[in-house]
């Protein structure tokens, strides 16, 4: 997960996170959502065997509140769990 510029969040999947990470923060595709959001800064990542694992969990991911994405950042796994629980209420 980088963050961009804007304080936006950008969730994506990649078999090489250095390679990707340089790209966006490049501007190697002028129509990828961070090219007008640089600088980018990785906040997160996760290494997964299976690339079905990693899609799913970048999915899972785009859904959180932004509120639950930093509390990932910051490995907060009570706040994560407290802020999954407000969302079934």
């Amino acid at each position: 997960m980088l963050e961009c510029s804007d304080g936006s969040y950008y969730v994506g999947v990649t078999n090489d996170l250095e390679v990707r990470l340089e790209q966006h923060n490049s501007g190697y595709d002028p129509k990828a959502y961070t090219f007008t959001r640089r600088p980018l800064i990785l906040k997160f990542y996760q290494r997964f065997t299976l690339i079905e694992d990693a899609i799913a969990f970048e999915k899972q991911l785009k859904g959180w509140s932004r509120k639950k994405k930093e509390a990932l950042f910051e490995e907060n796994w009570e706040e994560i769990k407290r802020l999954s629980n407000l969302k079934k209420k």
